[in-house]
């Protein structure tokens, strides 16, 4: 039986992406029924798809389970627009239907006032060098092929799965400062926005009530590396969910 809770913020899921773990994301909509389904960008990966069509049948029965939300449930669908889908932008809202698709979003909860949105314009490496980010980006696809191999013989030899290309971010120096100054410029414009809180994805980071300079800062994380999402219980409390990898789906 599903859980009810009021809202469930997800991020960066990359449809059209190898690295996409849909099927991670379907076990997180079978658990929960909520009136607020938020999508903080990137949920396809149109970067990807620009270069050859990936999409298996995990990736088909994510959009079928949203359409039943929508549908049966009459969860309330936002969907926030990425980097990796800004395709979505050049499109009139009326084309989504049911679901709002727009770059940024207020959203008042009990005594909050949450602003919601990617967050990509706070990447300086995204909106000013833009070839510095491209080399980034590859980095970080080879770092999913090695996490992959890797894991793959890990599986073989009894070990447990482990995002060693999240570890590496975690750990790198300049990876960590980027984290820093990403979160304080977007908590700065927070605070602009006479919002109490900022909710974004972007930098497949999670992070869940992180007060900077008096703003709450969360980030859902991804469904490429740690399969993370923030829910919004009944009574306004945030909680960061992980699905537990499975070596199966690898």
């Amino acid at each position: 039986m599903k859980q009810e809770v009021k809202s469930l913020f997800i991020s960066d899921v990359h449809l059209g992406s190898v690295f996409c773990k849909a099927d991670h994301l379907n076990i997180l909509l079978s658990k929960y029924r909520c009136e607020n389904l938020f999508i903080l960008g990137d949920f396809f990966d149109g970067w990807k798809l620009k270069k050859g069509f990936y999409w298996t049948d995990e990736k088909t029965f994510v959009i079928r389970k949203i359409l039943t939300m929508i549908k049966k449930d009459k969860t309330k669908v936002v969907y926030l627009t990425g980097n990796h889908d800004e395709f979505l932008r050049d499109f009139p809202i009326e084309a989504f239907g049911s679901v709002l698709v727009c770059d940024e979003y207020i959203y008042r909860s009990f005594d909050r006032k949450f602003l919601l949105l990617h967050g990509d314009r706070f990447d300086t490496l995204c909106n000013t060098f833009g070839i510095l980010y491209w080399l980034g980006d590859r980095a970080y696809t080879l770092a999913l092929h090695f996490n992959r191999v890797t894991n793959i013989i890990g599986r073989k030899l009894g070990f447990r799965y482990y995002p060693i290309s999240a570890l590496l971010k975690r750990k790198v120096k300049g990876a960590v400062n980027f984290i820093n100054n990403f979160e304080f410029a977007v908590s700065k414009y927070c605070k602009e926005k006479e919002c109490s809180d900022v909710m974004v994805g972007h930098i497949h980071h999670a992070e869940l009530n992180k007060d900077l300079d008096g703003v709450l800062y969360h980030n859902s994380g991804d469904f490429v590396e740690s399969c993370t999402a923030i829910i919004e219980r009944l009574d306004g409390r945030l909680e960061l969910v992980k699905i537990q990898d499975n070596y199966n789906q690898l």
